[in-house]
């Protein structure tokens, strides 16, 4: 069995020349292909049934986890995972530290085939002491709950390739490429990330770019071709 898993910081529809354009975000998670999306910066008003996440949702044929991390003026603010495969049990973290803009992670299982997969969606903050605070938490949730595939997953906001938080993930996860995914036009920063243990369940990890993800947001989306 193989499955496809991408993550895509959305920066709330708002691309090239600050325009927002949901059909265009849409249009591009339509052409990831892929089973369970984690997405971050998602703005969507809560008590609207047709709100972004919903219709981002609609367009892939998925269920919208929803994971807000705060409440911006009328709409909520945060993570989201589109599934087209049906979780066994969801559960929302919150990972924020003191006087920084709160941030959570989605943890989501599902049983597949008779395997136990666990992915975590997240989205780390901007300073060095909080990222390293947020993946000992992230890394401690994952060292207690079993599973036979894990995958953790989003934006990562880490440029510093020899920082502590990378290596701690990778003693975890071991060492996965790392394709640059910010910014859209010209990656240069691999900020999202995707990693997955046992590594040898991994295919392949690529972005998508061209048209019209270099337009659609600041970051690009990466996928991984996940095979059972």
């Amino acid at each position: 069995m193989k499955l496809r898993f991408a993550t895509y910081n959305i920066h709330r529809s708002v691309g090239r020349g600050g325009i927002k354009d949901a059909l265009r975000t849409a249009d591009v998670i339509k052409k990831l292909n892929a089973d369970v999306i984690a997405l971050q910066e998602v703005a969507f008003d809560p008590y609207s049934s047709e709100n972004e996440l919903t219709f981002l949702a609609k367009a892939v044929g998925a269920e919208a986890i929803p994971g807000p991390t705060l409440l911006d003026k009328k709409d909520f603010y945060g993570n989201a995972v589109l599934s087209r495969i049906t979780p066994f049990s969801v559960r929302r973290m919150d990972i924020s530290i003191d006087h920084r803009e709160p941030r959570g992670a989605i943890e989501v299982t599902y049983p597949i085939a008779g395997i136990t997969l666990k992915i975590v969606a997240t989205h780390i903050g901007l300073r060095p002491y909080e990222r390293r605070k947020q993946i000992r938490r992230l890394l401690s949730i994952l060292d207690s709950k079993s599973a036979d595939i894990t995958i953790l997953l989003g934006d990562f906001n880490e440029w510093f390739l020899w920082s502590r938080p990378l290596n701690w993930i990778k003693r975890r996860f071991g060492k996965l490429p790392a394709p640059a995914t910010f910014p859209a036009r010209f990656p240069m920063l691999p900020l999202d990330r995707i990693w997955v243990h046992p590594a040898k369940c991994l295919i392949s990890l690529h972005t998508v770019a061209g048209y019209p993800a270099i337009a659609a947001s600041d970051h690009l989306p990466l996928v991984a071709d996940i095979d059972f």
